[in-house]
This record gives structure tokens, C-alpha cells and sequence, in this order.
């Protein structure tokens, strides 16, 4: 392989390495914020922040979905890249030439069975929690 291809390839492993480490933290975000609120809505607080603990499951489920999409284009990219002649190396990093019909879309990662797992999850907590919560 030659040098130019390399230091492509090198550029989007960087990328998708940036996207799994916001992914991570994402997720760390999500559980550390509900668990907050959980607290903030104890037995001798207000039961009504339990509401707001949807808030940031469901806006970090979306972020972490982004990444999650984020991620797989840019290994297609580098899919890409690595069966492209020397010669062609442009060292564009623009995702659009690998998105199109058989690509997933954002709302496709958001839902896939990785996330569904983990924020589902979250979300099942918060409604146990809040039915446990509000039924006392």
C-alpha cells in the first residue's frame, strides 16, 4: 500500500475512533444525568423531575444514534478508499459519496439493536422508577 492510501486510511480510522469515544461518553452522559434526576426527584424532593429524566435519555439515545451513524459511513469511506487506486487518492473526507439507497440513515442507527439495548433500557428504568416513584 502505498503512502498517500495509508495516510487516508489513517485520517478516517481517526474519525471513527473520535465518533466511538463520543459514542462512550454519550452513554456515560445519559446514565450519570438520569441517575441526577432520579435523586433530585426523591422521596422528600419533587416528583416532577422524574419527567425530566425522559429529556436526556431521549435526546442522548438521538446523539448516540448520530454517532453511531456517523460511524458507519465513515467505514464505508474507508471501505471505499481502500479498493480505490493509488492514483485517485484525493484525501476528500466528505461522507456523501458513500450515502445513498443501500447506506442506513440516522433514524435506522438511532433504532438499531445496539442502542435499542442500552437506551431502551434507560427508558425502561425511568418508567419503572417513576411508577414506583409516583405510586407511593
Amino acid at each position: 500500500m502505498r503512502e498517500n492510501k495509508r495516510k487516508h486510511l489513517e485520517f478516517i480510522q481517526g474519525v471513527v475512533n473520535r465518533l466511538s469515544t463520543n459514542s462512550f461518553l454519550l452513554k456515560g452522559w445519559s446514565v450519570a444525568l438520569v441517575s441526577a434526576l432520579f435523586v433530585l426527584s426523591s422521596k422528600d424532593a419533587r416528583p416532577a423531575f422524574l419527567f425530566l429524566t425522559y429529556i436526556p435519555a431521549i435526546i442522548f439515545w438521538g446523539l448516540d444514534g448520530y454517532c453511531l451513524w456517523q460511524e458507519r459511513l465513515f467505514r464505508a469511506l474507508y471501505q471505499q478508499v481502500r479498493t480505490i487506486p493509488e492514483d485517485q487518492i484525493d484525501f476528500c473526507m466528505s461522507t456523501k459519496k458513500v450515502e445513498g439507497e443501500d447506506r442506513p440513515t440516522w433514524l435506522y442507527a438511532t433504532f438499531s439493536k445496539t442502542l435499542i439495548v442500552f437506551h431502551g433500557a434507560l427508558i425502561i428504568s425511568i418508567v419503572v422508577v417513576m411508577f414506583l416513584g409516583l405510586s407511593r
